[in-house]
């Protein structure tokens, strides 16, 4: 095990009816808060009235930005800055999924810069301060009500890149699993490999021993795998929709990984899937995951081996061969995507499969991808020609 330091300052409210705890955790020297939320559906749910309803018994001014799309745009976030700036805002409160909390982050750490927020996302600068973020989380997914990594894309080119600080942790989250009941079944099941994959990051390592790390790893993804069957058969289940968004909150508040290599190589590969098509993040995870897995497993099975036995119950004695016990593994994961109705290819999800040279260009921008394996730019260009 590596040795690590490990911060995680967010308060976490949850359960039903938690999104009446927000007063609470608005400190009292708070005199305006940017409202930052996505499109219609939190008014549509009645979550905004709730939300306005209370800031207004706060006696704060509001000042409101809409409009997050998924895979946030950084002109909003220049937007929100600016009013930020206007206002005096002291407290950032985003409802939504990972876009519209990904957004506040970075709209957060640019206020107080004197640059352009986008050197945070290029490694061109450190953030120094960020205005204070609370939490309203309405899609559970990216695991961003907790985490201090934001993704935003800067239109002119395409780009989507990502920060990590841990000043862009917010400071509480409020997590009603009621609010996830009506999402659209795309949205619940990509948010599920979204979920997945940020485990996958970590578990995927030649760190050893991590043994208590291991383990919980392979407890979330199994928790969250047999959770995802009982929302196929009955999207009104309230506990599974409960440890879905938990889990979602566990897979990348950071504890995960603690003492051990992380890899994120998928991510920036998958990144490159979305800023050129506008894919929906957890859909191009399911693409790239498992061509990632079978090209990297080739030559270092050892990991994987583990995965299909403790994951998906694969047993030794059915195969002579670690390397098969290794593909049993990422067959049945295979299997399971394509339960949840998940494309698995660029083929299946009916993107073009003409870009694999500039999508390569731009994953390998600033080098070598990958901790378990280092993926150079004709490994990353292979592993795009394996999923399509």
């Amino acid at each position: 095990m590596l040795n690590f330091k490990y911060y995680s300052p967010t308060s976490i409210i949850f359960g039903k009816n938690s999104v009446e705890n927000l007063g609470a955790q608005i400190a009292s020297d708070v005199k305006t808060v940017l409202f930052h939320f996505g499109g219609g559906s939190i008014k549509r749910s009645g979550l905004y009235d709730q939300v306005v309803g209370i800031l207004k018994e706060k006696k704060v001014k509001i000042v409101e930005l809409g409009g997050v799309e998924p895979n946030p745009k950084l002109s909003l976030v220049r937007e929100g800055i600016a009013l930020c700036r206007q206002h005096q805002v002291d407290l950032i409160l985003a409802v939504g999924g990972g876009s519209v909390i990904d957004s506040a982050k970075a709209i957060g750490v640019g206020v107080n810069y004197e640059g352009d927020v986008w050197d945070f996302f290029m490694g061109k600068a450190k953030p120094e301060s960020c205005v204070p973020l609370g939490v309203i989380l309405t899609i559970p997914a990216t695991g961003s009500e907790t985490s201090p990594n934001s993704v935003v894309t800067k239109e002119e080119g395409l780009m989507k890149r990502g920060l990590k600080s841990d000043l862009i942790r917010p400071a509480f989250a409020i997590l009603n699993p009621e609010l996830t009941l009506t999402l659209p079944e795309e949205q619940t099941f990509a948010g599920i490999m979204d979920i997945l994959s940020h485990v996958f990051e970590r578990y995927f390592t030649t760190t050893t021993p991590v043994d208590v790390t291991d383990l919980m790893c392979e407890g979330v993804m199994k928790a969250t795998i047999e959770n995802a069957y009982k929302l196929r058969k009955n999207p009104d289940d309230y506990d599974a929709r409960a440890e879905i968004m938990l889990a979602g909150t566990v897979a990348h508040n950071g504890i995960l990984g603690v003492g051990r290599l992380e890899d994120w190589a998928s991510h920036r590969i998958a990144h490159e899937i979305t800023a050129l098509y506008g894919t929906t993040h957890g859909v191009t995870l399911s693409i790239i995951f498992p061509a990632w897995m079978k090209y990297v497993s080739a030559e270092r099975p050892e990991k994987f081996v583990q995965f299909a036995q403790r994951v998906f119950g694969v047993s030794q004695e059915a195969f002579a061969d670690p390397a098969e016990i290794a593909n049993e593994g990422i067959r049945r994961f295979e299997a399971f995507l394509t339960d949840m109705g998940l494309p698995k290819s660029f083929k299946e999800a009916d993107l073009p499969e003409d870009q694999l040279d500039l999508m390569t260009d731009k994953a390998t921008l600033f080098g070598a991808l990958g901790g378990y394996r280092k993926l150079e730019a004709a490994d990353i260009k292979a592993i795009y020609k394996m999923a399509l």
